[in-house]
């Protein structure tokens, strides 16, 4: 058994901001909507959501032996978080202009592991981020770190939205579990769904991917057709930068998620004019390469 307080400390010297741990159980509710969502057609081009349901909602299916599940949590808000100057044609999701949080996120969850397995030499792990069938949201609501907001995102009291989770999926029990935050911190605040450009926000927390910039600028088009891009060209702060909660919190404390792409300087002729080794250089181990530069000259055509 490891102790919960070990788990905490190990996490922060990692550079992650939030911890909690819980058993891995079923999330039978959570599934249940999910499915839900998914019959609506809400997911639209996203297939893949369709594989694995059962082992995104339960760990154990997922990672053999499983007992315990570390969820984690790191601040990514910069000063472009909260907003472009207006008129801006060329906006990038924040979390984009720095290194591919995969990679980075990865590398602080195996830094994590080896912490613990000295503690406990036989513990086993599987580490996750958004890279696998693996209910993220649910579980960092599960473990106390917040709850689901309006924007269908995970808000936090502390850092607000803009954060990127991971987790350890480990076949040891922790002394102490974490419970859920038993509040709706969102009260009657609307600006996310106010501030949607094409109204993606459902009224039960939910999104509708058919008319979400974010998922319309990155992944795969389908049969869904054009929307308002509203000059974004990969991903979408959009319901993020208004919200309060992300207007007060601190920006982010840890450099690996400093910027590396300078979003300032490539306006519109620049990414038309840019080479594809130009963009390597430029993008290389950024989620930018997810699209490619020749998605986002599209995404810059699609003036809404």
């Amino acid at each position: 058994m490891i102790p919960k307080n070990i788990i905490i400390n190990a996490a922060h010297r990692a550079g992650f901001d939030l911890v909690g741990v819980v058993p891995a159980t079923a999330l039978a509710e959570e599934r249940k909507r999910f499915e839900e969502w998914m019959i609506e057609g809400n997911h639209s081009t996203l297939r893949y959501l369709e594989r694995n349901i059962e082992k995104r909602f339960d760990a154990r299916l997922l990672v053999e032996g499983s007992r315990s599940i570390v969820i984690c949590a790191v601040s990514y808000l910069s000063h472009i978080s909260r907003g472009y100057a207006e008129g801006c044609r060329t906006k990038i999701a924040s979390y984009a202009l720095a290194r591919d949080y995969h990679l980075t996120i990865k590398e602080m969850l195996h830094s994590l592991a080896e912490e613990l397995k000295k503690v406990s030499p036989d513990m086993q792990y599987r580490a996750f981020t958004d890279s696998a069938p693996l209910a993220e949201k649910s579980l960092a609501v599960r473990a106390g770190l917040g709850w689901i907001g309006r924007n269908s995102l995970l808000v936090t009291p502390q850092y607000g939205s803009m954060l990127l989770l991971g987790e350890l999926v480990i076949n040891e029990d922790v002394d102490i579990y974490d419970e859920p935050v038993m509040k709706d911190g969102c009260g009657g605040c609307r600006m996310c769904r106010d501030n949607c450009p094409n109204g993606a926000i459902m009224d039960n927390r939910l999104i509708d991917t058919r008319r979400c910039i974010s998922c319309r600028t990155i992944e795969r088009e389908g049969e869904c057709g054009a929307i308002n891009l509203d000059g974004w060209i990969f991903g979408c702060d959009a319901c993020q930068s208004v919200c309060p909660y992300n207007r007060r919190a601190p920006l982010h404390g840890n450099p690996r998620f400093d910027a590396v792409i300078d979003v300032t300087s490539l306006d519109e002729d620049r990414w038309r004019q840019m080479t594809d080794e130009e963009f390597a250089r430029i993008a290389s181990h950024t989620p930018l390469t997810r699209a490619g530069l020749e998605r986002i000259r599209a995404n810059i055509s699609n003036k809404g």
